[in-house]
């Protein structure tokens, strides 16, 4: 698809963020995406901004430092936080996000991880990592600051994830 534009996010995209996910009823608030920006000025994560015929289509983030224990161990960038528009999907949007998130990783670090929902609405997610070379980290179910034990009981919501890396060649 031509026309679309991958940049850096401001603080003038967050009501425009705000207000196309809120159209499509998801309600993802102004401030979060300002939160970004800040983090980003700090040094501490790239939020990027896919743009389609100058219209907001989609964004993914990278964060230096991840939260996730294994990916702090062993200092990997961890995708996060991966949203293209339904209106946008399946016209490669996501995929060129992908590639320019991978492509500034590769800049600093030679694995890249992320981590995925397990329910259906994290279908899609799941298959364009598989696809991607992304593959299970071996440290299993984590959520709310832990590793799933073995009959252990939780909802499944969106903070239940399985995490994966994925080496950059």
């Amino acid at each position: 698809m031509s026309g679309i534009t991958i940049r850096t996010m401001n603080e003038h995209d967050a009501e425009v963020i705000s207000d196309a996910f809120r159209n499509q009823g998801w309600e993802k608030p102004a401030n979060l995406y300002l939160t970004y920006v800040a983090d980003q000025k700090n040094g501490e994560r790239v939020s990027l901004i896919a743009e389609v015929e100058g219209v907001f289509a989609g964004y993914i983030n990278i964060v230096w430092q991840s939260d996730y224990p294994y990916f702090k161990e062993q200092d990997i960038p961890e995708i996060q936080d991966f949203n293209v528009l339904v209106k946008y999907r399946r016209r490669g949007i996501g995929a060129l996000l992908m590639d320019t998130a991978e492509e500034i990783i590769r800049a600093r670090s030679d694995c890249s991880g992320l981590g995925v929902g397990l329910f259906s609405d994290y279908g899609a997610a799941q298959t364009l990592y598989a696809k991607r070379g992304y593959v299970p980290d071996g440290k299993g179910i984590y959520k709310d600051g832990e590793y799933l034990q073995f009959g252990q009981q939780v909802v499944v919501d969106d903070d239940l994830n399985l995490f994966f890396v994925k080496k950059l060649a």
